[in-house]
């Protein structure tokens, strides 16, 4: 294709947008429009991409992705660039796609000075070879997926290809495992940049269950003290919504959208890329503000209010995902609905959970509810009802009586809580969040 400001873009943007007006008709997903224009135009990603004045960052990981993605785009925004980001998870080819038929004109002009993609590791070397970013960060390696990815080492692999097509800085978790080592081995190659940004060794041993990292069994524990590593943003305290983020050596209280450490740790991922990024214009105070403005991203610990009662959903695809969120409860749940779908294949994650968080679980959801009352079961804790239909479910918990916290807390898998949202008239994405 052309350089932007052609008239050969007008085919993909019609053909694309018009399968995104038939789609919405039908209440399809968001990625078959961009399915379209790529079908059209094969390289219609990299020829729009082509002409930001910052580029492309990308944000990658097997948990997080979504929140960092929001926050570094928050910040950024509060230091005046125009940002083209991929919002409601969009992080395969398709979907950036058709999040790009958005912002894109029909002679493929984008006005935006820098992209910033949230990027899933299947998927990420091929998106990188189409938008070329200058800069990563890989926010951690958690045993995920299994009968997708298999053994995290996999991921690992991903992981270093995608940063092959990266041209300038990664930011790593300096307190993961897999992380820390392909740190070593970066550092070896004196190809990329690389900072790090982390947790305090007393602060990540006090919390419950670390960040629940996967280990590196092959490469063996890193030692973060072998060589020295400059970590920007460190989290020196967490608790509840309250962090306490020390920043090139200086602490800074923060005020988060969303509780928990794992909240804390996208955070200060936010803050070392954004810096990076920045240069001399990055102003921490501004970064501070944007966090603390910011909406969390749609069902990611944001609460939305039905009839005078709050629902906060926490959404699950993982043991870490599921056990930072209990993790990061400041009290037991007096009213909990948990749902789980036939998309998770594999239920056996949930006997290494620790539940001790949870008490009583009034309604089980979902076509695979039996694997948690199950698991409750092994557990001596009991439930309610089980009932398969996730809006029934969503129904009768805000028919029962009100909670006495004023609060229902949904446990959901992706799918559940896109379906429950909808339910509850939340039906844009990006909107609702608390």
């Amino acid at each position: 294709m052309s350089k932007p400001g052609s008239l050969a873009f007008v085919p993909p943007v019609v053909a694309g947008r018009l399968a995104r007006f038939a789609t919405r008709l039908r209440g399809g997903g968001s990625a078959f429009p961009g399915l379209v224009a790529q079908k059209v135009a094969p390289t219609f990603i990299s020829d729009v991409m082509s002409q930001l004045p910052y580029g492309a960052v990308v944000v990658l990981g097997s948990n997080g992705k979504s929140t960092t993605t929001n926050i570094l785009t928050a910040i950024v925004r509060e230091h005046g660039l125009k940002v083209f980001s991929n919002p409601s998870g969009a992080n395969m080819p398709q979907g950036i796609a058709s999040a790009l038929l958005a912002d894109t004109s029909l002679t493929g002009k984008l006005d935006a000075d820098i992209a910033i993609l949230e990027v899933d590791e299947a998927y990420g070397q091929l998106i990188c070879r189409q938008v070329k970013p200058r800069s990563a960060v890989i926010l951690n390696l958690v045993v995920d997926q299994i009968y997708r990815f298999g053994e995290p080492d996999r991921v690992a692999g991903m992981f270093r290809d995608i940063l092959g097509e990266v041209s300038d800085y990664v930011a790593l978790n300096r307190d993961d495992n897999f992380l820390a080592n392909l740190g070593t081995t970066i550092e070896n190659e004196g190809r990329l940049a690389i900072d790090y940004f982390g947790v305090d060794a007393e602060v990540l041993a006090a919390a419950p269950h670390g960040q629940v990292s996967a280990t590196d069994y092959a490469g063996g524990k890193a030692d973060p003290s072998a060589a020295p590593r400059h970590v920007v943003a460190e989290v020196v305290a967490a608790s509840g919504y309250d962090a306490t983020i020390s920043f090139e050596g200086v602490e800074h209280a923060v005020r988060m959208p969303a509780r928990g450490l794992h909240y804390a740790v996208d955070i200060a991922a936010a803050f070392t890329l954004a810096r990076k990024t920045l240069g001399e214009k990055f102003d921490i105070a501004k970064a501070i503000h944007a966090v603390q403005t910011t909406k969390t991203v749609y069902g990611r610990g944001e609460i939305l209010t039905v009839d005078g009662v709050e629902i906060e959903i926490l959404m699950l695809k993982n043991l870490a995902s599921l056990q930072l969120n209990l993790d990061s409860l400041d009290r037991v749940p007096d009213s909990v609905l948990f749902a789980y779908d036939d998309s998770s294949y594999d239920p056996s994650w949930l006997y290494t959970a620790d539940l001790s968080k949870l008490d009583y679980v009034d309604v089980i959801s979902g076509p695979k509810g039996a694997f948690i009352a199950l698991r409750l079961a092994y557990e001596g804790k009991g439930y309610g009802v089980i009932e398969s239909d996730t809006t029934k479910a969503v129904q009768r918990m805000l028919d029962g009586p009100k909670p006495k916290s004023g609060r229902h807390t949904f446990f959901l898998d992706y799918d559940q809580m896109l379906l429950t949202r909808k339910y509850l008239g939340y039906k844009d994405l990006e909107a609702g969040a608390a």
